[in-house]
C-alpha cells in the first residue's frame, strides 16, 4: 500500500482528555496532512487540570505495538514523549534506529505533568547524551532543560544540550521574553519571536508544538521552517478558545 501523506509515529502516554500525549499527536499529525500513528508507553489516568495516576507499559510492550507499523509502512519520523525512565528511552531509541538508520526522532522530555506530576527524577548524563546522539531534535521547556543538563540558567543549558544534538527551547517559563524560542543547533542560535499578543494556556501545548514540528519535518522542511510552521500552529492551537483543552483547527 503506497499513501500520498507521511507517515509520523508518536510513541507517547495515553491520555484520556486527548489534550496531551499520544491523542493529541495524533490530531495534531492529521491536521499536518501526515497520517498520524500512535504507540502507547504509558496509560495515564488525568483529565486537563488533575493527574491521578500513570501505569507504564514494558519494554516488550511498546515494541510489541511500534514493531509491525515499522515493518509495513515508510515511517518518516517519530515523536517520542512521555517514557518511563532513561534506560527505556535508551533501548527504544536504539531499537528504532536499528530499524532505519536515517529515521528522524524528534523527542518531546515530559518530566512533569501540567498538572504537576513529576515522570522523572533521575537524570543519568551518560545515558542522557548516548540518547541525544540519535536524536534529531529535544524540545524541552525551561525546566525540562535545566534538569536536564543540570544548569539553572536555561539558555545555558540548551547550549550544553546542544552539543549533542538540535534542541528547541519552549520558552512559555521564560521570565523575560516570555513566547519567545529558540533553536540551538550547534553554534547557531535561531530566535523564533511570539506572533501572538497573549495566549491562552493549554493542557499539552508542549506535545501539540513537538508533534507539529515532526509533522512538518515528514514533509520534507527544513528544521529551521519545521519550528516556524511549528509555532505557528500551537499559537493558532492557543487561542483556539479560553479553556484548557484545545480545538484543533487550521
Amino acid at each position: 500500500m503506497v499513501y500520498t501523506r507521511p507517515v509520523v509515529v508518536s510513541i507517547a502516554g495515553l491520555d484520556p482528555t486527548a489534550g496531551a500525549g499520544l491523542l493529541a499527536d495524533v490530531k495534531t499529525c492529521e491536521q499536518h496532512r501526515c497520517l498520524g500513528f500512535g504507540v502507547a508507553s504509558a496509560l495515564t489516568i488525568q483529565t486537563e487540570n488533575t493527574f491521578h495516576r500513570v501505569d507504564w507499559l514494558p519494554l516488550t510492550t511498546i515494541l510489541d505495538q511500534a514493531a509491525p507499523l515499522f515493518a509495513q509502512y515508510a515511517v518518516a519520523v517519530v515523536k517520542i514523549g512521555i517514557i518511563e525512565n532513561f534506560t527505556v528511552l535508551d533501548s527504544l531509541v536504539r531499537w528504532i534506529t536499528a530499524q532505519r538508520a536515517d529515521i528522524r526522532l524528534v523527542w518531546d522530555p515530559v518530566l512533569a505533568a501540567s498538572a504537576g506530576f513529576r515522570f522523572v527524577d533521575d537524570v543519568e548524563p551518560a545515558r542522557l547524551q548516548e540518547v541525544l546522539q540519535h536524536i534529531c531534535l529535544v524540545t524541552p521547556n525551561v525546566p525540562e532543560a535545566r534538569q536536564l543538563a543540570g544548569i539553572d540558567d536555561a539558555q545555558e543549558a540548551a547550549r550544553q544540550l546542544a552539543r549533542y544534538c538540535r534542541v528547541y527551547l519552549k520558552g512559555g517559563h521564560l521570565a523575560e521574553h516570555m513566547g519567545t524560542d529558540y533553536l540551538y543547533e550547534a553554534e547557531q542560535v535561531t530566535t523564533f519571536l511570539p506572533g501572538i499578543p497573549r495566549a491562552w494556556p493549554k493542557h499539552g501545548s508542549g506535545c501539540i508544538l513537538s508533534s507539529a514540528i515532526a509533522s512538518n519535518l515528514a514533509w520534507g522542511r527544513s528544521l529551521p521552517q519545521a519550528c516556524t510552521e511549528g509555532k505557528a500552529y500551537i499559537e493558532r492551537i492557543l487561542n483556539s478558545n479560553e479553556n484548557l483543552l484545545a480545538y484543533h483547527v487550521q
